[in-house]
């Protein structure tokens, strides 16, 4: 891809409306993986918004882009069934008071930490950068919270339920094949820094070889499945089967 080309399509990527619009979705992502792998007939299928997704969201945009959280609607109520709720929400997802106070306090801890604080917050740090790359013979996308020119890092912010089990949730949300992309996207090797909404414990995880191998081999059967549902001529979806040896 030219070199002018290219910094179009990033200068562009970099606008969420554009990134998560029509025009990114000309490529793949690591949030198509899992479906590609699992339900490859339904990858493009717009997924609804959880409160997770949200919560996630809030606390990525109060830490990187601490400008942009009016764009968030808060409602105080105590959940989302009641009808205060429901009245100021008008059928839109909403967060709730006691998120935000909770995604407050958790961004308090995060940044009181001094080794977090550095990785997060230097002059060599660039905030919600878009990449392009070519992988497997088709183009994605990624989105890096921090990329630390300083440290050679691509650093990504997490919650999680339980940070104990973060290994088997880096897993289960392909946070590997994320890795692994991100990497081939920005050259660098790839941190999370993960903080656990209960305990506020923090933790830095960085990737194993084996890691980003996992990862490697998520994305090449996502290119795969990709490449033979959507990109083989008179491929017929209801003669596929799966096939294996127990």
């Amino acid at each position: 891809m030219l070199a002018n080309k290219k910094q179009v399509i990033l200068q562009k990527l970099k606008h969420d409306e554009h990134y998560y619009g029509e025009f990114g979705n000309q490529f793949l992502s690591n949030s198509h993986v899992g479906r590609l792998l699992k339900d490859p007939l339904n990858v493009f299928q717009p997924s609804k918004p959880s409160p997770a997704f949200l919560v996630g969201g809030y606390f990525h945009t109060c830490i990187l882009e601490p400008d942009k959280i009016d764009k968030y609607k808060v409602v105080k109520s105590s959940t989302r069934n009641t009808k205060a709720y429901k009245d100021v929400a008008g059928g839109e997802l909403c967060l709730l008071q006691h998120e935000v106070d909770q995604i407050e306090l958790m961004r308090e801890k995060v940044m009181a930490n001094d080794i977090c604080k550095d990785l997060i917050q230097n002059s060599q740090c660039e905030y919600e950068q878009p990449g392009i790359i070519d992988l497997f013979g088709n183009m994605w996308k990624g989105k890096a919270d921090i990329v630390n020119h300083e440290e050679s890092l691509i650093i990504d912010l997490k919650t999680t339920a339980d940070i104990d089990k973060f290994q088997w949730s880096a897993s289960r949300y392909n946070y590997d094949s994320q890795a692994y992309i991100y990497s081939k996207l920005f050259g660098y090797e790839f941190l999370f820094i993960v903080i656990d909404k209960s305990t506020h414990q923090i933790g830095m995880f960085d990737c194993s070889p084996e890691f980003y191998e996992r990862g490697e081999d998520k994305v090449r059967r996502a290119s795969e499945a990709y490449d033979l549902f959507y990109k083989t001529e008179d491929f017929d979806p209801k003669q596929y089967f799966i096939s294996k040896t127990l």
